[in-house]
C-alpha cells in the first residue's frame, strides 16, 4: 500500500491498498518489506518527504525479474505511479490543513527505483515531494508534526523526521530512544500516536560564528561614535582642570568643595528576585534596561537556558506583554510602548 495509506485514518487504508496493485506478473506495493518516511525541516516550516519502498530480492518469495518488471513499469509510466501516491498524500495534507488551520500543498512530485546490497539485497522505490507549510514556525521556534496528528504508524513503517542543524530539540513526543544528531525516529512496530501526535519543538541556537550581518554593523556604529565623543569630552575636562589647578601656584588657595547635600532617598529596590515569577523577572530586567534588551542577555543575567527563556518570552508575547522583534540574528525584546525600528 503506498506510505500515505499507513499513515492515514483507518477508514481510509483500505480503498488506498487497493489501488497500487500494479503489475499482475512482477512485484506489487504491498510485496514491501518495510517502508520508511523520512522528512527534512527546513527554517521556513516547508519540508522535504522520501518514500522509501524496500523490497528484498533474491529470496525464495521475490525474484530479480519481478522486481525488473516493476521497475520497467515505473520507469515507463512514472506519471501513473505519481499520480496515485500523490492523491493519498494530497488527503493527508487536507486534514493537516484542517487540524493546523494552515495553507499547505503538496508538490514537486518525483518517482525513482534504486538497488542497494548491504546489509542485504534490497530493491527501492522512492517517492519525494515538498510539502509546503507542514511545521508552524514562530521567530526561533519551530513546532512540527501536528500536521500528522491522529495519523497511524502502521508495522513495517517508520517515519524520522530531521531538522536544521541550527536548532534543538525542546520537546518531543512521544519520547523515543532513536534519536540521532538533528533527527528523531519512530519505529510503527513500538509507536502509537494520540491524536496531539506526533509533536516536535524545535529553538534555534542563538550562539552563531558567522560574520556581523548589515543591520548589526549597522548598529554598533552609532554606541562607537558616541563613545567617541565621551571621550573627547573627558580629555577636555582633564585638560580644563590642569590648567586651572595643575600650575602650582601659591597666590590662591583653593577653598575644600562644600560637601552637597545627602541626596535624595533612593527609590525601593522592590521585591527580592526569588519572590518574583518568571515573567515578572524578564519584565522588570526589560525595564531596567530602559525597554528594551537583546534575548541573549536575559539568558545570560538570569542565568537561564535558551529553551527555558524562549518559553518565557513566548508566553509574554502571547499575552501581549512584550513585543519581539529581530534585528540581525538577534531577537530583541520591547515593552509594548516603545518604539520599534527593525532594521
Amino acid at each position: 500500500m503506498p506510505a500515505s495509506a499507513v499513515v492515514a485514518a483507518d477508514g481510509d487504508a483500505g480503498s488506498q491498498q487497493q489501488v497500487l496493485q500494479q503489475t499482475d506478473d512482477g512485484l506489487q506495493f504491498d510485496d514491501a518489506d518495510e517502508i520508511h518516511i523520512d522528512a527534512d525541516i527546513y527554517e521556513n516550516g516547508s519540508a522535504t518527504f522520501t518514500v522509501d519502498y524496500r523490497f528484498p530480492i533474491n529470496t525464495e518469495n521475490e525474484s530479480v525479474e519481478e522486481w525488473e518488471l516493476l521497475q520497467d513499469d515505473i520507469e515507463s509510466n512514472p506519471e501513473e505511479y505519481i499520480e496515485r501516491e500523490a492523491e493519498g498524500w494530497n488527503e493527508v495534507a487536507a486534514d493537516g490543513e484542517n487540524a493546523t488551520d494552515r495553507e499547505m500543498e503538496i508538490s514537486n512530485f518525483t518517482v525513482t527505483t534504486d538497488e542497494s546490497t548491504a546489509p542485504r539485497d534490497l530493491a527501492h522505490v522512492k517517492y519525494e515531494f515538498e510539502w509546503s507549510s507542514f511545521a508552524h514556525v514562530e521567530l526561533n521556534r519551530i513546532e512540527a508534526g501536528d500536521a500528522l496528528s491522529g495519523f497511524t504508524l502502521v508495522d513495517d513503517t517508520t517515519l524520522q523526521l530531521f531538522w536544521p542543524d541550527t536548532y534543538s530539540a525542546y520537546e518531543i513526543d512521544p519520547d523515543s530512544d532513536d534519536r540521532g544528531d538533528g533527527s528523531v525516529f519512530w519505529d510503527g512496530g513500538d509507536t502509537e500516536f494520540a491524536d496531539d501526535q506526533p509533536r516536535v519543538v524545535l529553538i534555534e541556537d542563538t550562539e552563531s560564528t558567522g560574520e556581523p550581518t548589515e543591520a548589526e554593523e549597522g548598529l554598533a556604529m552609532p554606541w562607537l561614535m558616541v563613545f567617541g565623543a565621551l571621550g573627547a569630552l573627558a580629555l577636555a575636562g582633564v585638560a580644563g582642570w590642569w590648567f586651572r589647578y595643575g600650575q602650582g601656584s601659591d597666590s590662591e588657595s583653593v577653598d575644600p568643595v562644600e560637601q552637597s547635600e545627602p541626596a535624595a532617598a533612593s527609590q525601593p529596590a522592590g521585591p527580592p528576585a526569588e519572590l518574583l515569577s518568571n515573567e515578572e523577572r524578564v519584565l522588570q530586567l526589560v525595564e531596567d534596561r530602559g525597554g528594551r534588551i537583546k534575548q541573549q542577555e536575559v539568558v545570560a543575567e538570569l542565568d537561564w537556558t535558551e529553551a527555558k527563556t524562549s518559553q518565557v518570552v513566548g508566553g509574554l508575547r502571547e499575552d501581549d506583554e512584550i513585543e519581539v522583534f529581530r534585528i540581525g540574528r538577534e531577537n530583541v525584546l520591547a515593552l509594548p510602548d516603545e518604539d520599534i525600528d527593525e532594521e
